[in-house]
């Protein structure tokens, strides 16, 4: 799956999202991705419930199209500083 895919499932799946996805250096460069995400929906949510809620916008595909995911979630005030 391309990474610009991922990035518009994650930003339809969670509110006011912003999602930068690309491809993680080393040594599965196709496999791996590593994603970036800022929303106000992870404000006062621990850091497992932020996981899961790209998770869930990713759906089938965490499980099919999508060997690893490196993932960084960020609330607003959070990205900014």
């Amino acid at each position: 799956m391309e990474p610009d895919e991922v990035a518009t499932l994650i930003e339809a799946g969670i509110e006011d999202c912003e999602a930068t996805v690309e491809r993680a250096r080393g040594e599965h460069d196709d496999d791996h991705l590593r994603a970036t995400v800022v929303s106000p929906a992870f404000e006062g949510l621990p850091l497992v419930q932020q996981h899961e809620l790209v998770y869930d916008a990713l759906g089938e595909h965490m499980t099919t199209d999508i060997h690893a995911l490196e993932l960084k979630t960020y609330a607003p005030e959070e990205a900014a500083g």
